[in-house]
């Protein structure tokens, strides 16, 4: 392997392992908030606040994990094992991190699912009196403004 191709992707290992540590810290931790880039990002995680943060915490060890043979490979690649031996490194580096961020995927999908759902709150889409009373939106109690009619 060349020396730059390997100080590349070297680099590149190293710097998947530090986001994916820095992403496990913050999941276990529970400061991870629901975004567009990080964390277990699956329809179930995604639900509410609390699922995302449970999915999060239950990945953050395969994902502490991930990043750890990603900066272990990409440290191996920088410190100079040239010609067949880097690639070897190269590819277990990159089976470990994909396999191991998959299982955390899983496993926080697992464990958001086993979040219970919020309640559903009152669906309101009607512009006429009798739909928003069907909708739940507003009160039969609550009187209309004079002059409008019912139907």
């Amino acid at each position: 392997m060349p020396l730059s191709l390997r100080l590349v992707l070297g680099s590149l290992l190293v710097l998947a392992g530090v986001a994916l540590l820095a992403v496990a810290v913050l999941g276990a931790r529970g400061r991870l908030r629901r975004n567009a880039w990080v964390g277990v990002r699956t329809a179930t995680t995604l639900r509410s606040e609390h699922a995302f943060a449970v999915g999060n915490a239950a990945a953050a060890v395969p994902a502490g994990a991930a990043g750890v043979v990603a900066l272990a490979g990409g440290a191996a690649l920088l410190a100079g094992p040239g010609g067949a031996l880097g690639w070897v490194v190269l590819a277990v580096a990159l089976v470990g991190m994909l396999g191991l961020a998959g299982v955390a995927g899983m496993v926080g999908n697992r464990a958001a699912s086993a979040v219970a759902l919020p309640p559903p709150g009152p669906v309101c889409s009607g512009s006429c009196a009798g739909c928003d009373l069907v909708a739940g939106c507003r009160d039969a109690t609550t009187s209309l403004p004079a002059g409008s009619e019912r139907g």
